[in-house]
């Protein structure tokens, strides 16, 4: 860069591949924007890893936290941490360097895992919906309805019905918009084009993003207004509810659980939905930042149970303790 030029984020553009023919173009940011960038992502994912590791671990560890909600819990936290692991730091070479450089075969495997993940979390959160409707609304069902092996099928339906599509839609090279001299999207060495821009994303968003939060919504609507006549309840006679206080407060942490997703997801797939409305005309660099937006949903779910949980916040404890005591005999 040149001293006498003001300070600029762009440096200059080039090929990510300068000897290829059909090169993708490349962006190149200053190292004073890239560098703490780099670092910003980097304790984001390691974030991701610690809080979701210590997340499962802390459930697996502890009998007592064995129970179908928790389950559910589990399979999210397993979701966000191969998320952190295999989907980010790729992402966070394509976002800064603006290149993809890891080959076509692991693109479309980066892009089915990104995919299978984000369904995989929202399907979760809608079956939490659902066990949360049972806890609060049919108490006395409850027990007798969500039981472990409901569970596991709800996890096993949410990863399954996630993978087929994330895997079988972008392994398949389905591709909606029509092949002609304007065709928006051109591939060139050095892209990994994702859903998003395409009339396929905005499918992709109703269906797997908007319709199932549309039913979320609906069945925490009735939840919320079921609990606050608990509530009532509960504070006018208190042995006259069926509901006791823990799942009352666990229904409200799931509820900020599911609105954090919300807040997080909700403007990237409304991107997807508008692009195609607006021409394609949304910048790349926009869908990167709400990506990153997106991402950091990882981040707040281990720090909204360590913060509501008190006996997850007890049980984590115990087990650095544990883990403490290990690694002191160890040395």
């Amino acid at each position: 860069m040149n001293p006498s030029q003001p300070w600029t984020p762009v440096e200059s553009l080039s090929l990510c591949y300068e000897s290829v023919n059909g090169s993708c173009v490349k962006t190149v940011y200053s190292n004073v924007l890239k560098v703490p960038l780099y670092l910003v992502f980097a304790i984001t994912i390691i974030l991701i890893l610690f809080g979701n590791l210590l997340v499962i671990c802390t459930i697996v560890s502890f009998q007592q936290l064995h129970t179908p909600t928790n389950y559910l819990i589990l399979s999210m936290a397993i979701a966000d941490l191969l998320l952190g692991s295999f989907v980010m730091p790729p992402s966070m070479v394509r976002s800064l360097e603006t290149c993809w450089y890891f080959g076509d075969f692991f693109c479309k495997f980066h892009s089915s895992a990104d995919f299978t993940l984000c369904n995989t979390s929202v399907m979760h959160l809608m079956f939490i919906s659902i066990d949360r409707y049972y806890a609060v609304c049919q108490p006395l069902q409850y027990h007798r309805k969500m039981t472990t092996r409901v569970s596991v099928a709800m996890i096993l339906v949410s990863w399954g019905f996630s993978a087929l599509f994330g895997f079988g839609i972008t392994f398949s090279e389905l591709k909606i918009e029509k092949s002609t001299a304007e065709e928006v999207h051109v591939i060139c060495k050095g892209g990994c084009l994702a859903l998003h821009g395409r009339e396929i994303g905005v499918t992709y968003s109703l269906v797997f993003y908007f319709f199932p939060m549309f039913l979320i919504f609906s069945i925490y609507s009735k939840v919320f207004f079921i609990t606050l006549k608990h509530i009532r309840a509960i504070n006018n006679y208190p042995t006259g509810s069926s509901v006791n206080k823990m799942d009352m407060k666990a229904t409200k942490t799931l509820a900020i659980v599911i609105g954090v997703y919300m807040c997080c997801w909700t403007p990237y797939f409304m991107c997807n939905i508008i692009d195609p409305v607006v021409g394609h005309t949304i910048p790349a660099l926009l869908y990167e930042v709400l990506m990153w937006v997106a991402y950091l949903n990882a981040v707040f779910n281990p720090m909204i149970y360590a913060l509501f949980y008190s006996y997850f916040r007890e049980k984590s404890k115990l087990l650095y303790e544990k883990l403490y005591k290990l690694c002191k005999r160890a040395y």
